[in-house]
């Protein structure tokens, strides 16, 4: 057992191999060895009294040519025997460095999800922290804020320290800190110190670049630091909440060496991405309050339709679920979670009313609102009208009849059967899932 799972990881990648052959060697039961994290440990169920069995279910008492006695199977109940070995032994440098640059142990690439908005973005920082020869220098991952840029920052340099070793220099630290800590040197005449701690770096990472805008002395030292680094070939990787081009209020040509390496957007999270970004969080959630990691799909594809803004936002609601029930959230139906979440939603979500939703969805797909309300029936004209059923019942408070009404007189039925529809399209068809993406982003600013 390791104390955390960055120690768990430093130990499977560097010494796990040989840790095995020495148990193969010296262990006469032939058990199997596994290595977990404590959290782990602690959150795994305690295994149930077995009556006879023998030492393991894979050892040689269970398929040696020789029976064990009787009295000894019946004498040696089935448990497993737990060794911890403490972390700070195996990976001290990585795990100490780590903490003390305000690394979160939480955010590491195995905690990534990955899917078509980001995965560009995490192989190139897996490249990076693998210590891998690239041709490109500096990298930026941009995205709107809650996208994951700091976790994928803070999961390159866990790698990077770990793959690297003691030999390689890995500082992190977010731009207001640069900016601080810059300031501080300026005012204790300590900037020769400030220069050599970054520039001895064999890779430097910093968050938020865009903080540093309209700070010219701090933008100035910034490119310095840059070129040095560069031309040293050293590595640099930054994030930013807008692409270089995008970042008006930056000195151009700090603008411009930020554009001369690789430049990487992170796209906003598509609905499948979304929820396999909740089932890893209720993973999560489980493992620190032991219960079973399942949840009703309905309620996980309403978190998923409501929170599509922010990653942060995403798992924030789930947690308030978590926080509300514990482990019950397994039984949550979709009317207790909407209640719970109410008063979370934003105010302009609010407003949303069924008229805006017809006159969006009816300039989206080229109609005219009063088609979206008339008796028309050719797919052209139904399917948008689903669709607009379908935004009413998620983003209004309107109930099934008040919808149908504000659709032609229609009777509550047929809003029912549009929303189930649409549920059941956004999962098979592609086209309808962007289409309800866009019209939620649109209708929610």
């Amino acid at each position: 057992m390791a104390a955390t799972g960055v120690a768990r990881d430093w130990i499977r990648h560097n010494a796990w191999r040989r840790i095995g052959e020495l148990w193969a060697q010296n262990d006469p039961l032939g058990r199997r060895l596994d290595l977990k994290s404590r959290m782990e440990v602690e959150s795994a169920p305690l295994p149930a009294p077995a009556n006879s069995a023998g030492p393991t279910a894979t050892g040689p008492a269970a398929t040696g040519p020789a029976a064990a006695p009787s009295a000894f199977v019946a004498a040696a109940p089935k448990v497993a025997a737990v060794f911890e070995i403490e972390a700070e032994a195996v990976a001290p440098v990585a795990a100490r460095q780590g903490r003390l640059q305000g690394l979160q142990e939480r955010y590491s690439f195995d905690t990534f999800v990955s899917g078509p908005a980001n995965e560009f973005a995490f192989a190139v920082a897996r490249r990076v922290a693998s210590w891998a020869d690239g041709h490109f220098n500096p990298v930026l991952f941009h995205g709107p804020y809650g996208f994951g840029k700091t976790h994928l920052l803070n999961a390159l340099a866990w790698e990077a320290m770990r793959t690297g070793g003691p030999s390689k220099r890995v500082v992190y630290l977010s731009a207001e800190r640069f900016t601080s800590t810059f300031v501080k040197a300026l005012q204790d005449r300590q900037t020769a110190a400030f220069k050599d701690e970054l520039r001895n770096a064999d890779l430097l990472l910093i968050d938020d670049v865009h903080f540093v805008a309209g700070k010219t002395q701090t933008q100035e030292e910034l490119f310095h630091t840059l070129i040095a680094l560069v031309e040293d070939g050293r590595r640099v990787v930054l994030t930013a909440d807008r692409s270089p081009t995008e970042l008006s209020e930056l000195e151009p040509r700090l603008r411009s060496h930020l554009q001369a390496g690789l430049v990487c957007g992170i796209e906003p999270a598509d609905r499948t991405l979304r929820l396999g970004i909740l089932e890893r969080k209720l993973h999560t959630l489980a493992l620190q309050g032991a219960f079973h990691p399942a949840a009703r799909g309905e309620v996980l594809q309403f978190l998923a339709d409501r929170f599509t803004d922010s990653v942060r936002e995403l798992e924030g609601a789930l947690n308030t679920l978590v926080a509300r029930v514990g482990g019950d959230i397994a039984r949550l139906t979709l009317d207790e979670a909407q209640a719970i979440l109410r008063p979370h939603l934003s105010v302009t979500e609010r407003r949303v009313t069924v008229d805006m939703i017809q006159k969006t969805v009816a300039e989206h797909y080229a109609l005219k609102q009063a088609d979206l309300v008339s008796e028309r029936r050719a797919r052209a004209v139904a399917r948008p009208r689903q669709v607009a059923m379908w935004l009413a019942k998620q983003i209004t408070t309107r109930s099934l009849p008040d919808i149908g009404r504000r659709f032609g007189g229609r009777d509550h039925t047929t809003v029912l059967h549009a929303v189930r529809r649409i549920e059941q399209l956004k999962g098979e068809d592609p086209a309808i899932a962007r289409d309800v993406d866009v019209l939620l982003r649109k209708l929610r600013g």
